[in-house]
């Protein structure tokens, strides 16, 4: 009985050995392979009670595991779509395949690298056909509210290059100085027209005007000026008309003290901005809040347009994608501006070592892993979405080689039980002759 378990325990050990050989043969095989996570397996002891003065050998088995939660160094390439994962937190895809199955809910996949280029339709994926997925954004760029546990919200990132998009002008800030002196007693009450350009909703060149006219008391000084607002595209027809009214106060003498409305939209004093429909869209002007002296003033002798600050710009052709660390894709536009088309979540389980592998360094969920949460990118225990980068391999091949010996040498020991439990059994039967 004893020899027989020597027996079988130096089996028990070459078997061990030889899938301990098998995850050494994997990681080597990996070790210029981006995203891999290198293998392991552990030796566990049986032991097989031999009854009161006996022994008996239970020899060994063994548990293989993957290392998902180990990263790899980070190098930097000159694709804006190579991306990796700076820390915990794994990119949602799925496959080429599912895109031609399903239009919804697409079967979600997990990586940490992966090196992304459009296809044919725009379509981000990479060679072996894992496609990037991301929640999509509203048309001006702004975020929605997505589920965080589920899928239902993701889709295929898709990129499509040379495509036109305009940039209207949404919000507008003006600060000009108008002259104090044209609004005392025998002043010549000359108005002050100021115009500016801003973009409409078809990416089309407007011009606002704005005319200030100062109201000439016939003694003092009113310190009142009515500011008309015209819109180029309308044909200039007034689109708002505003009594405003400053301050001679030492203490703020020269700012806002009331703005009044005369018709259009509402003047807001906790934002100090109007509300103005255009014939290009609707526009915000920001002309400061009472007391604001970055605002509209009223000093000196001296008409002068402090600051214009505006947001929009031309009709511009889509150049490129870049992601920035919080997984927002934003699109770069050959005139200068960019708008976020897409954000990258990051997929967080409790237990990343429980995830199932599958090919080309993609993992799915399993009941070991956890159930997952979609987290933005750098918040909770997630951590940055990098472009221009990928995650080589975890493996260390002087370690792996190390091992390697080391199995080389137990499998040999192992060989040799074997050999000598054969020559005590040919001594055994020896005995008999």
């Amino acid at each position: 009985m004893t020899i027989s378990s020597s027996l079988n325990a130096g089996v028990a050990g070459l078997n061990a050995n030889a899938t301990r050989l098998a995850t050494i043969a994997d990681n080597i095989a990996n070790s210029a392979t981006f995203g891999y996570k290198r293998a392991k397996a552990d030796f566990h002891s049986q032991v097989i009670n031999g009854g009161a003065g006996g022994y008996s050998a239970g020899g060994v088995r063994t548990t293989t595991q993957r290392l998902i939660d180990e990263r790899g160094p980070l190098i930097s390439t000159s694709n804006s779509t190579d991306i990796a994962v700076n820390g915990r937190g794994m990119l949602p895809v799925t496959t080429a395949v599912s895109l031609a199955t399903t239009t919804s809910n697409y079967p979600m996949m997990l990586m940490t690298t992966g090196s992304f280029r459009p296809d044919a339709d725009g379509v981000l994926m990479t060679e072996t056909g894992m496609v990037l997925m991301g929640w999509p954004a509203n048309v001006d760029g702004t975020m929605p509210n997505y589920p965080r546990d589920t899928v239902a919200g993701l889709e295929p990132v898709r990129v499509n290059v040379n495509q036109f998009a305009g940039d209207p002008t949404t919000r507008m800030a003006l600060a000009v100085n108008l002259p104090a002196t044209q609004t005392q007693a025998g002043a010549a009450g000359t108005p002050q027209d100021l115009s500016i350009e801003y973009f409409g909703n078809l990416g089309t060149s407007e011009t606002l005007s704005v005319n200030f006219t100062p109201s000439v008391p016939a003694t003092g000084a009113s310190n009142t000026w009515t500011m008309t607002i015209s819109d180029g595209a309308s044909g200039g027809a007034t689109v708002g008309q505003y009594t405003l009214t400053f301050d001679a106060t030492q203490s703020n003498g020269g700012t806002l003290a009331s703005v009044t409305t005369v018709s259009g939209g509402a003047f807001n004093p906790a934002t100090g901005s109007i509300s103005l429909s255009l014939f290009g869209g609707p526009l915000e002007l920001e002309i400061g809040t009472i007391g604001d002296p970055s605002g509209m003033t009223q000093l000196s002798d001296s008409f002068a347009p402090v600051a214009i600050e505006k947001n929009g710009s031309p009709v511009g052709n889509l150049t490129s994608v870049e992601v920035d660390p919080n997984g927002f894709v934003n699109a770069v536009y050959d005139i200068g501006f960019t708008r976020t088309i897409y954000q990258i979540p990051l997929v967080d389980v409790p237990n990343p070592n429980g995830l199932m592998s599958m090919n080309n360094q993609a993992y799915q969920i399993s009941p070991e892993s956890g159930s997952f949460f979609l987290w933005d990118a750098g918040d909770g225990p997630t951590g940055e979405v990098l472009g221009f980068s990928r995650e080589e391999s975890s493996t260390d091949v002087a370690h792996e080689l190390t091992q390697l010996i080391q199995t080389q040498r137990a499998y040999s020991s192992n060989a040799k039980v074997i050999q000598t439990v054969d020559e005590m059994l040919q001594e055994t039967t020896n005995i008999k002759r």
